[in-house]
């Protein structure tokens, strides 16, 4: 039964205001707390079933510690909806991931009770460390604490920070391990199955139950039976615990929805110095049984009944990027051996589970690790494999590095399919996919292409499995231009050649990828307004089609470009610097995202925004009339 009617829920605008209920009191607030978030959620979409799991562990955080003074750094950002409705923004949270409304994640400009920003995972123990260090250092009585869950701990920043703090002995730093064993699709690795092991031990649970009821309000008692913690555990669980060899104290775990004991523990654990770990066990979309049932799915579900659960549809369309992505790669690997596919805790949301499915032996799921599921491919592509490695644009930024080293420069043919590339909406300025085009542009050995419909983006895949070299292709979230692409023959499109889409002796307009749909619908508008527009689809940014660009040069005194991407260093600043480069005195006007973050909106209104939309392209026509 989801709660439509409050009657503590008005009364909570700060922390402030919830130290001064009950325990029991906190359990109905609680209650009421959740069933807001499910009735927001339902009419206004966003990360349901996470802040749903967290919203306990929220509460009990505020109800103990002092914040904002003292620090609680969110990993994951799309947890917190409970945190930000207690911390004074429940009138504004109905606002969320709309133009001008609230951020769905943490915002150090939104509020003092975001301590730190968190759109991408594994940044809060790092972040808490640093943090809790400056306390440290200046002499300050502050607790820091980072909540990190949902997957991240397989982010390879998590263990890099627990490293670091972990030799920082004195530095007061609190780990909270949100274990829910999920991340958006189901958790992988090995680490999931130690923390299982870890929270499945009825013997040692037992104990450590017993334990905490007995001592927990005795500290000096507590610290005692730390000291002899590794040996019961190394006795009961066959093995060392992993967090305390990182001389980390590990307490837990800890049932994340018993809302009397998360505070006790808490407030134990408060009064307990250097660097600790709680884990605690939740449920991921816990209280309402749709989100439980089907976790990933209502991990971001969109429109919905509250009261039935029936996720309403925003009816038919042309298939999605993803899908296109998803079920050519199949058919790719039907027909290749070589192929095999590999998502950083992606596979639903980039449809490579489509592949997981039918071969499950050539498809893996690194877990939240970027850089690692780059070299990953690198070392398959090393050994005679043809690797597909699918990363959404905005986290590939994370693995920089390894493409330049591990890939580009050994020429190794991996495939590296960006998905989410160029503006995605509500999610905002940290998930954008604004700056690809732009970072991968100087890289030697790289092809870096964009498709403009579904037919291309499969024929793209089929020209990379061909290509001996690495090939980047990008695509945008949403649906595609509605071209026919199931079962069509597979055409290979040589690299570094465009088209000419459209004639025209006026003005030129280059686009690459699907901004380009835009761009025609402008031409169209133009050329009917009598203004002649020629119209090319560069296809490829690197390399670029020389002969093309000498052709526009030639023929034309006025050239806009179109992208869906950053413009300082992104492909109209390149089509320039060629037209300079050769002598060409063309006047070129380049269209995209500027030097600035864009926040958070529907597509539509982001394109608008930035002026790249369909009429802002055929503004940009018109000002050469």
């Amino acid at each position: 039964m989801v709660l439509t009617e409050y009657t503590l829920l008005g009364r909570i605008d700060s922390p402030d205001d919830l130290k001064k209920l009950s325990l029991e009191e906190l359990r109905a607030y609680c209650d009421e707390l959740r069933g807001y978030i499910i009735q927001q959620c339902a009419t206004n979409p966003g990360h349901l079933a996470s802040s749903l799991g967290t919203v306990e562990l929220s509460a009990a955080l505020h109800y103990v510690f002092r914040t904002p003074d003292d620090k609680i750094v969110w990993d994951v950002g799309h947890q917190t909806y409970a945190h930000k409705i207690i911390t004074g923004r429940r009138e504004a949270f109905a606002s969320k991931r709309r133009l001008g409304g609230i951020s769905g994640f943490p915002r150090m400009d939104e509020s003092p009770y975001d301590a730190f920003g968190g759109g991408h995972s594994s940044v809060s123990i790092s972040a808490a460390f640093g943090m809790a260090k400056a306390a440290e250092l200046r002499g300050e009585r502050r607790q820091v604490v980072a909540v990190i869950g949902d997957g991240a701990m397989t982010g390879g920043l998590a263990f890099e920070g627990l490293n670091n703090a972990g030799a920082s002995k004195r530095t007061n730093l609190l780990v909270i391990l949100n274990d829910n064993n999920m991340a958006i699709d189901q958790a992988t690795g090995a680490l999931k199955n130690y923390l299982l092991k870890i929270s499945t031990s009825v013997r040692y649970n037992r104990l450590k139950r017993r334990v905490w009821r007995a001592f927990s309000h005795v500290p000096p008692l507590l610290h005692l039976c730390q000291k002899t913690g590794n040996a019961v555990k190394q006795g009961l669980l066959k093995n060392s615990n992993l967090f305390e060899s990182l001389n980390f104290r590990y307490f837990g775990p800890v049932d994340g929805h018993n809302l009397k004991e998360l505070v006790r523990v808490l407030a134990a654990l408060r009064d307990i110095d250097g660097p600790k770990l709680l884990h605690v066990m939740t449920v991921k979309g816990k209280g309402y049984l749709p989100a439980e049932h089907d976790q990933s799915v209502w991990h971001a579900p969109g429109k919905f009944d509250p009261s039935t659960g029936r996720r309403l549809s925003g009816g038919a369309g042309a298939a999605r990027y993803q899908d296109v992505f998803g079920e050519t790669l199949v058919e790719l690997a039907r027909q290749d051996p070589r192929v095999v596919g590999i998502t950083p805790a992606m596979p639903s949301g980039c449809s490579m589970n489509l592949l997981m499915r039918e071969m499950p032996d050539r498809c893996f799921d690194v877990g939240i690790a970027e850089g690692h599921a780059v070299t990953f491919s690198a070392g398959l592509a090393a050994a005679g494999m043809r690797p597909f490695c699918n990363i959404y644009s905005t986290f590939m930024q994370r693995a920089y590095d390894n493409v330049i080293h591990d890939v580009a420069l050994q020429r190794l043919p991996v495939v590296l399919c960006l998905d989410r590339g160029g503006l995605v909406g509500e999610d905002g300025a940290t998930h954008h996919g604004a700056f690809d085009l732009a970072y991968f542009g100087p890289i030697p050995n790289l092809i870096v292409a964009a498709p403009m419909d579904e037919a291309e983006l499969r024929n793209l895949l089929y020209t990379a499995l061909l290509t001996e070299q690495p090939f980047v292709i990008r695509y945008p979230r949403g649906r595609g231009a509605g071209v026919s692409w199931r079962g069509i023959p597979f055409e290979q499109l040589p690299p570094g050649r465009g088209r000419r889409l459209h004639e025209g002796h006026d003005v030129a307009v280059l686009s690459i990828g699907t901004i380009g749909n835009f761009a025609a619908a402008a031409v169209a508008r133009a050329e009917a307004e009598g203004l002649s527009v020629a119209h090319y689809d560069l296809r490829y940014c690197k390399p670029l089609d020389l002969e093309l660009l000498h052709e526009v040069g030639r023929s034309f005194r006025s050239v806009v470009t179109v992208e869906d991407g950053a413009v300082c260093g992104g492909v109209g600043q390149t089509v320039t610097a060629f037209f300079n480069a050769h002598g060409y005195p063309v006047r070129v006007r380049s269209l995209g995202i500027g030097d600035t973050f864009v926040e958070h909106g529907t597509p539509d209104e982001l394109y608008a925004l930035c002026g790249y939309d369909a009429e802002g392209i055929y503004h940009a026509l018109k000002s050469f009339c």
